[in-house]
Formats: C-alpha cells, sequence, structure tokens
C-alpha cells in the first residue's frame, strides 16, 4: 500500500477554527469529567468512591469468585475496544492509500472538494483518535490485570497488618484503570465526530457539537448518574480504607 500525504501550504481558516475547536472540546471535557466541581461530581468520579467500597467488602467476601469475575468482565470489555480500535486502524490506512473512492462518494452525495485541506489529512484526524484510543484501553487492560494481582495478594485474613493496605492499593490500580478506558471511550466518541470533517469544517463543528454535548449528558445528566446518587450521602468508607496512600477521596456532592 503506497500511501503519500501532501499537507498544503495553508489550511482554510474555517477548517482550523474547526480543529481548534474539536481538540479543544475534548481535552476540556475530560479534564472537567475527572475534576468536577464539589457539588456536581461526575459519573466517573462517583464510581471511584464505589471502587474503594468494593474493595472494602472485597477482604470479607468468601468466597472471592464473585470478585473475581467481576474483574473479568471490566477485562473483557477493554480487550473487545482495543481489537476494535486495530481494526478501525487499519481501515483508515486502507482508505487514507486510496481516496478515490471517496472523492468518488462525495461526488456522488453533493459534497465539494476538500477545500484547500486533502482527504488524507482530514482521515488522519479520526485515525489519531482511534490510536488514542487503542493506547487508553491497551493500558487499561493490563492497569486491571494489576488489580486482579493485587487483589490476589490481599490476606483472606481480616486482621492481617497487610490486609488493608492491599485492598486500597487494589481499589488505587482499579481506579486508575478505569481512568484509561474511560478516556478511551472518549477517544472513539470524538473519532466519530470528527468525520463530520469530511462533509466540511460545519459539520465538524456540529459533529463537536453533539458529542460534546452527549459525552457531558452521560457524565452529569444521565439516568445513570441519577441512578448512583439515590444512595447519597455516599457510604462512610471504614478508618482502615481511609489510607494517606490511597489517594484524595473524589469530592462530595
Amino acid at each position: 500500500m503506497n500511501i503519500q500525504l501532501a499537507l498544503p501550504d495553508r489550511i482554510p481558516p474555517a477548517d482550523l477554527a474547526a480543529v481548534v475547536l474539536l481538540f479543544a472540546a475534548w481535552f476540556g471535557i475530560g479534564w472537567f469529567t475527572e475534576r468536577p466541581p464539589a457539588g456536581k461530581p461526575s459519573v466517573s468520579v462517583l464510581m471511584m468512591m464505589f471502587r474503594r467500597e468494593w474493595m472494602v467488602h472485597f477482604i470479607t467476601r468468601d468466597p472471592r469468585i464473585f470478585d473475581g469475575n467481576i474483574l473479568a468482565s471490566l477485562r473483557e470489555g477493554t480487550a473487545f475496544f482495543a481489537s476494535a480500535c486495530m481494526i478501525a486502524t487499519g481501515g483508515i490506512l486502507a482508505l487514507i492509500g486510496n481516496t478515490d473512492q471517496l472523492r468518488g462518494l462525495a461526488e456522488g452525495l453533493a459534497l465539494e472538494g476538500a477545500g484547500g485541506v486533502p482527504w488524507e489529512l482530514k482521515l488522519l484526524v479520526p485515525m489519531f483518535f482511534v490510536v488514542n484510543a487503542f493506547l487508553k484501553f491497551v493500558w487499561s487492560h493490563r492497569l486491571f490485570g494489576y488489580c486482579a494481582i493485587m487483589m490476589a495478594a490481599v490476606p483472606n485474613d481480616p486482621q492481617d497488618a497487610m490486609t488493608r493496605d492491599r485492598a486500597m492499593q487494589a481499589a488505587d490500580l482499579n481506579i486508575t484503570a478505569a481512568r484509561s478506558f474511560n478516556a478511551g471511550l472518549r477517544s472513539v466518541y470524538f473519532a466519530l465526530g470528527s468525520l463530520g470533517w469530511l462533509a466540511g469544517p460545519w459539520a465538524l463543528m456540529a459533529g463537536t457539537a453533539v458529542v460534546l454535548f452527549v459525552t457531558w449528558r452521560r457524565e452529569f445528566a444521565s439516568t445513570s448518574r441519577q441512578v448512583i446518587m439515590r444512595s447519597l450521602p455516599p457510604p462512610r468508607l471504614p478508618d482502615h480504607a481511609r489510607l494517606p496512600g490511597s489517594g484524595p477521596r473524589p469530592p462530595q456532592p
């Protein structure tokens, strides 16, 4: 496959503004989701608390097969999305190497040309998000593996001096893995939105706005968040769960 990419001497202002808006929205919603206002926690932040609660109850659960099954299902999800991203990356590379069919499709849909921006460059943007998502999913998969090992290292005796520390270490690894998984999902959303650039800068702006709204709604105004909030004020962690090395507690609504 011969891939030739000719960068334009100058990108039209509308296209440049649309791309800047896309990346600003992607970075902004990610930052806002992980660091929401204290009175308006996101679903991701709320789940951090319950992941720590999970590991607290894990200490005294016997047998621990249920916890192992949950972690296995989480790893399967990351593996599925990582595989899907690999396939998508290959498809985009194949399309970049042969954009004649894409040009024909654009002509059939009465879409104007790239307006000074080659189709190959427009495809590199969704490819960036897909590759970033792949890396996030792979790292999340590995972190869930670390979490599984750490959970296996938690002693069965709740009175053991290392039990509580190991459980909180496993919780922090679980939270870090979930954060990478969520970042990968956001990249997939914005990869789909960035495909709007094929129809022009205004379509890219519209796609960015739609993805930004959907992402915000799922974190701050979704039905799932309302269900999670039913148990608030949240159950308090036991004293042994509040360890200096376990990281700061998530903001409380």
